[in-house]
């Protein structure tokens, strides 16, 4: 690895607080979230960060000549060379404020972007950043576009060989898409045939969605056994994974873990993505998991809901609302939530780190997948020991009477229990 390549790039962290924007969110814990994400990307060390009262965004600086001049000192005191601003910047804005500050400018969706471009794993989430990425930058002609030969890793909007401002070639960065869009085709197909294998085998399909850093990751280490990178971080998990998990009655399901949501998600993040996210369409459960113990636990659900309903997600899909970090509460509030989650069907309160509460969710994620049941009663000679014992592994059998020609089970299963039995 070259010297410049192990370098940190200092960055500052502002978010403008436009107050002519009503919808806008408080400024404290939106500075704090903006901070997070910068600190997602590991080549950057954040040196500083402000919240910027603005009457309104001005068309070609975005702040007043007073606070660009103010924050151009602040800057060259700390060495900063990258900028992020949290919330979005036009080109016009972003080339006069670099000129201004003798820095690199990134606005939230280029941060963004770079994020997931360095989490993406899998060849479909590398071509989807590559698609998100030629979309957004295509109005800006800025930079160059030297990422696009490299195999892994950032998007060269923060440093390396991207970092020259020069202008891009609009039909090299068409063909780019034309392009990507070829690959993506093929890779989205072979993931459609894994699909129809899967579909012959028809678990059900239990989704993990929340807010990023809501400990979705986490939960599902806890279940399934598996390692997926599981940081206090935003966008940890960027590609989905999936494993079997057995419920307590011997049913096996599919978990599946997605990307997490956000606010302000990026239009062309969201289109991109799709095709990742499409495991929460097909999901027959949806767990959606929130950190309890953040202040904007509330919002950040609200931003969840948003996106699900933006991303189609059926109506009558059941959905259970998990209160994840109670472990990070303090005992006051802990009991309180606790009496409000007690009185909701659907929602249950856990700890993704100490285990606690998780006995009651996977009942609960049974009884929501469960097919309805009927008692029977089923004979079995005393040769059937492997007809005999899958009854027990299944977990139905309510009552047997053992007698001279063999064994009277009284057995509570599904249709599709009984119809694997008489398969054996």
């Amino acid at each position: 690895m070259t010297e410049h390549s192990t370098a940190l790039t200092r960055a500052w962290v502002l978010h403008p607080d436009i107050h002519s924007d009503r919808e806008r969110r408080p400024a404290a814990p939106a500075l704090e979230e903006a901070v997070s994400l910068a600190l997602a990307l590991p080549h950057l060390e954040v040196v500083g960060s402000d919240v910027v009262p603005l009457p309104k965004a001005r068309p070609g600086l975005l702040f007043g000549p007073g606070k660009i001049e103010e924050l151009a000192a602040k800057f060259k005191a700390h060495e900063v060379d990258l900028v992020l601003v949290d919330g979005p910047v036009t080109p016009v804005q972003q080339r006069n404020l670099e000129k201004e500050w003798k820095v690199k400018l990134l606005d939230r969706t280029g941060l963004i972007l770079e994020i997931f471009a360095d989490r993406a794993r899998t060849r479909e989430g590398v071509l989807q950043v590559e698609l998100a990425a030629l979309s957004y930058q295509r109005t800006r002609l800025v930079r160059a576009w030297t990422h696009l030969e490299r195999q892994r890793g950032g998007l060269g909007f923060v440093g390396g060989p991207g970092e020259t401002q020069v202008e891009a070639d609009r039909r090299a960065i068409d063909e780019a898409i034309v392009r990507i869009k070829r690959q993506l085709s093929k890779v989205v197909k072979t993931r459609d045939l894994h699909r129809a294998a899967r579909k012959k085998v028809p678990f059900p399909i239990v989704a993990l969605v929340g807010y990023t850093n809501a400990g979705k990751s986490s939960l599902f280490n806890y279940l399934t056994g598996a390692e997926v990178m599981a940081k206090d971080m935003l966008f940890a998990t960027l590609d989905p994974t999936m494993r079997a998990v057995t419920l307590p009655t011997g049913k096996e399901v599919i978990l599946s873990d997605t990307v997490g949501f956000i606010s302000d998600l990026p239009t062309q993040l969201v289109a991109a993505f799709r095709a990742t996210l499409e495991e929460v369409l097909e999901a027959d459960l949806i767990l959606h998991v929130r950190d309890i113990a953040h202040p904007d636990s509330a919002d950040q659900a609200t931003d969840v809901l948003a996106i699900l309903n933006d991303l189609g997600v059926a109506e009558d899909t059941k959905q259970i609302e998990v209160w994840n970090k109670i472990d990070l509460l303090d005992p006051g509030d802990r009991e309180g939530l606790q009496v409000k989650a007690d009185r909701e069907e659907k929602i249950f309160t856990m700890s993704a780190i100490t285990g606690e509460g998780v006995d009651p969710l996977m009942q609960a994620v049974t009884d929501a997948l469960d097919d309805e049941r009927f008692t029977a009663e089923v004979k079995l000679d005393f040769a059937q020991g492997k007809q005999r014992a899958w009854l027990f592994n299944e977990g139905i059998v309510e009552h047997e009477v053992q007698d001279e020609e063999g064994y009277t089970l009284t057995v509570h299963w599904t249709a599709r229990q009984e119809k694997a039995f008489k398969g054996l």
